[in-house]
């Protein structure tokens, strides 16, 4: 049962809209008992705005500064690790909630008691915070329902790319010793690693209503999520999370295979550098070479001389290579 609700929010310099965050998570038909908020050494108005945050709502806030710089993924397991609530809902600064995600998460939980991680598509905003109509990569896996196409979370976290952004992430209290401390590994995030953990348990799942409004500016620490809104940019997402389409374009097989080259490196640090859990990642090792391999093959069966080329040049130049 869920019987206190925590956020966990991170800051750095973040006045420009904080309030706008904050305010839409007072707003939630669905209140929370507790806002943790670990600041990583602001030098603007964030620490005012916060304690006049506290000031207003008294018994609510609890406002940590951090003595020295940690950076967003152990600020991220600061915070975590000073909720007390049975739920805990991920916060950054500039983003915005919708009104009813709260409500709606906790009531998926308390029907899905086997569920320890849940997170939400979302839309995407400019800095004015105007909606801007986009596909992005949280559809995959709405593209592969619609289609009726199986598929693994794991496996598209792992192979492909993370679906899961913190910025809609709630996670129980019971996985937290499954997932704390965070590895820190270069170019790796806090909630990549929450979402690679509870997949692979089973216990991750992905809502396909839209609970963020998720900031697209400058200054944001993860980009490149958004894409136009097309029937071809659709087709393109859903190919790109479709391992059991054998049938691709030539751009579409070039794509998949720089996404699998990718995620090899990934886990290949992932490998080396994490201090648990490296089981996961040599299989993933294992399983990503022989897709990798299989979709080469597959590419020289249906475009034979351009793929040879291709195979040639990425060798020369380093691209879509799995070793090197």
């Amino acid at each position: 049962m869920i019987k206190k609700i925590s956020v966990a929010m991170c800051t750095y310099n973040g006045e420009r809209f904080l309030a706008e965050q904050i305010d839409s998570i007072l707003s939630q038909t669905h209140a929370v008992d507790e806002i943790i908020v670990c600041d990583d050494g602001s030098t603007d108005r964030t620490i005012a705005m916060l304690r006049e945050y506290d000031q207003k709502h008294p018994g609510l806030f609890f406002i940590h500064q951090n003595e020295t710089n940690l950076r967003s993924v152990k600020n991220f397991e600061k915070a975590i690790g000073l909720c007390t609530g049975d739920l805990i809902f991920l916060a950054d600064q500039d983003d915005k909630w919708a009104v009813n995600k709260v409500a709606d998460f906790t009531e998926f939980l308390s029907k899905n008691p086997e569920i320890q991680v849940v997170v939400s598509n979302g839309y995407c905003m400019n800095d004015q915070s105007e909606i801007m109509e986009k596909h992005t990569i949280w559809d995959g896996p709405k593209f592969l329902r619609e289609k009726n196409i199986a598929f693994s979370y794991y496996k598209l976290i792992s192979y492909v790319s993370n679906i899961a952004t913190g910025a809609t992430m709630a996670i129980r209290r019971e996985i937290l010793p499954e997932i704390l401390p965070f590895p820190v590994v270069k170019d790796f995030h806090h909630d990549e690693w929450i979402a690679i953990v509870s997949s692979r348990k089973n216990v991750f799942e992905m809502l396909d209503d839209k609970y963020l409004y998720y900031r697209i500016h400058e200054n944001q620490q993860v980009g490149g999520i958004s894409f136009d809104k097309t029937d071809r940019v659709k087709n393109k997402i859903r190919n790109v999370f479709d391992f059991e389409n054998r049938d691709l374009g030539y751009k579409s097989y070039k794509r998949r295979l720089a996404n699998l080259a990718d995620s090899y490196k990934k886990n290949k640090k992932l490998y080396e550098k994490a201090d648990r859990y490296n089981e996961y990642f040599k299989e993933n090792l294992e399983n990503i070479e022989a897709v990798y391999n299989e979709t080469r093959k597959l590419m020289k069966k249906q475009y034979f001389f351009t793929s040879i080329v291709l195979n040639i040049s990425d060798r020369i130049l380093g691209k879509r290579q799995l070793h090197g």
